[in-house]
């Protein structure tokens, strides 16, 4: 693997994970104006709609990460994003991230996008290993991530202070060979 140039269609029975567009900041914007999601990722920023067309119009160009929209296949409804970002060429590492408009939730869409990027990242780029955090606040994102194969690996204390309290984050990962024994 050389970078993450290569923008990947990955089609599961319930999504399809397609590269990200500008076209898709309308579809995306409740995301971003949800407070519980904010809550859940522990985001701070406002976004602006120009700000996040600039954003999503770029995504195609970065060679350091892969930015694909979750789109449910049953409506063709862009219902969030799937991430891998914070390439570590040197140690075949990279971060994950999965977010999901109101729409999207609790319908069993996370895990399948979460199952077909990794298995992207792991089979298709060569990875070793993949990482999360999830906040303590947010256990049905940990289970989630538990039944596609990540394990704890260990808690930053107080990592997120959110409306004066502090919050921890469980660093979760997955790692090739567990995931290869998991799949067959």
């Amino acid at each position: 693997m050389t970078d993450f140039s290569h923008k990947p269609t990955l089609t599961g029975d319930l999504v399809v994970l397609r590269p990200v567009t500008v076209d898709d900041v309308p579809s995306l914007l409740p995301m971003f104006e949800d407070p519980e999601i904010a809550r859940l990722t522990g985001n701070h920023t406002v976004f602006d709609v120009p700000a996040l067309r600039k954003w999503y119009g770029s995504r195609g160009e970065r060679g350091d990460r892969l930015d694909l929209a979750v789109v449910e296949r049953a409506t063709g409804a862009v219902v969030g994003e799937a991430v891998l970002n914070e390439w570590d060429e040197s140690n075949e590492s990279c971060s994950f991230r999965i977010c999901f408009t109101p729409a999207g939730v609790g319908r069993g869409l996370g895990t399948e996008a979460t199952r077909l990027i990794v298995g992207h990242a792991f089979e298709a780029l060569g990875l070793h290993r993949v990482w999360l955090e999830v906040y303590a606040f947010n256990p049905r994102a940990r289970r989630a991530y538990e039944k596609a194969g990540f394990t704890a690996e260990g808690v930053l204390r107080g990592a997120l202070l959110w409306e004066g309290e502090r919050v921890d984050a469980t660093v979760m990962s997955v790692l090739a060979p567990e995931w290869t024994g998991a799949r067959g």
